[in-house]
């Protein structure tokens, strides 16, 4: 894995582990900052929903849908450089660490159905 990335990395040690350890930890808030700190939270606190039809982030103001490594937050629209691939929107790095460590709260319904409650 020499050729990886340090994303890559991070996530392999993550699918090795299955678990947020220290020194992943580091990693993550290291190589992202304050985006892989609250991404950690968000795992933390069970903000990783996964529906039929979309996997979801739950933000302090709204809902952002993750999918394919892409986000509808503005961070990721305006913010990151899409050639860089250590330039993540916290929502995308949640999403990667949750699956990782089997922490994604799943629901058996569409969100789309949800979000008319919303």
């Amino acid at each position: 894995m020499s050729e990886a990335n340090p994303v890559e990395r991070w996530q392999a040690r993550l699918e090795e582990t299955g678990e947020l350890t220290p020194a992943v930890v580091e990693r993550i808030s290291h190589l992202h900052g304050d985006r892989g700190v609250r991404a950690i939270e968000a795992v933390s606190e069970n903000r990783v929903k996964s529906y039929r039809d979309f996997t979801i982030v739950v933000g302090y103001d709204d809902e952002y849908i993750v999918e394919d490594g892409g986000c509808t937050c503005k961070d990721s629209e305006y913010n990151l450089d899409a050639e860089d691939p250590t330039d993540l929107c916290w929502h995308v790095l949640a999403v990667a660490i949750a699956r990782r460590v089997g922490h994604v709260d799943y629901h058996d319904m569409w969100y789309s159905e949800v979000r008319e409650f919303l």
